[in-house]
């Protein structure tokens, strides 16, 4: 599955069958569908990356970094600190 590609609308956000998500434009495993969650942004959302190396992160704000992927630097969104499902746990 490709993430970060938008064509035609978000084909990804509701989609929760078993795999891998990866980047759309080097293939580099980014998330797993064992992090992704039901949220109501127009995105699909994960609680974590499959690797400490999946994604580069540079802090926006105290609450938000903006998310790169961490071998071609495309760009992905952001994490949100302290968005997640759980009290503590942060938003891809």
């Amino acid at each position: 599955m490709s993430f970060c590609h938008f064509s035609g609308g978000e084909i990804y956000k509701d989609h929760f069958k078993p795999g891998m998500y990866v980047c759309s434009k080097c293939n580099h495993p980014l998330f797993s569908s064992r992090s992704k969650f039901a949220h109501s942004s127009p995105w699909p959302a994960f609680t974590d990356t499959i690797r400490e190396d999946s994604v580069t992160k540079m802090m926006e704000t105290l609450t938000a970094f903006k998310v790169l992927c961490g071998k071609c630097s495309n760009g992905l969104g952001h994490e949100f600190v302290n968005d997640g499902p759980e009290e503590g746990v942060s938003r891809f």
